[in-house]
């Protein structure tokens, strides 16, 4: 099951090489709600792993996102003790524009960072009919 969540990029921070074949990257988005004429802000700290790491690299701290994340849990076992770690693992982020685009409503959505498509421009019709 995936989640979502849409803050401001607040951090981001280099990849972390965890062993030859494994590496992550952490960023933190800020949330604020207003909670029954309260304002509430939360901090929350995702993680990206594998190739999954450069998809911080086309936003800006600053910018209004929105992150797609699943939800994982271990437990940690060493000398008698045990630890449950959680993780937000993000998989897909996307920028949100400031002003209104086409349709007219707020928060358009760019298209998502985590993949490329190329515009009509570039498209090259090869086809032998």
């Amino acid at each position: 099951m995936s989640y979502e969540l849409t803050g401001k990029l607040v951090a981001k921070f280099d990849i972390v090489q965890r062993t030859e074949s494994f590496k992550t990257r952490e960023f933190v988005v800020e949330k604020t709600d207003d909670i029954n004429g309260k304002t509430i802000t939360n901090y929350v700290k995702f993680q990206c792993v594998q190739d999954k790491t450069a998809i911080v690299d086309r936003v800006n701290t600053g910018d209004e996102i929105k992150v797609y994340f699943n939800i994982k849990g271990s437990k940690w076992e060493k000398e008698g003790r045990v630890n449950y770690i959680t993780n937000l693992d993000a998989w897909r982020i996307e920028q949100i524009l400031g002003n209104k685009g086409k349709s007219g409503t707020d928060n358009e959505y760019l298209e998502p960072l985590d993949t490329f498509t190329s515009s009509p421009s570039d498209a090259v019709d090869d086809l032998p009919f």
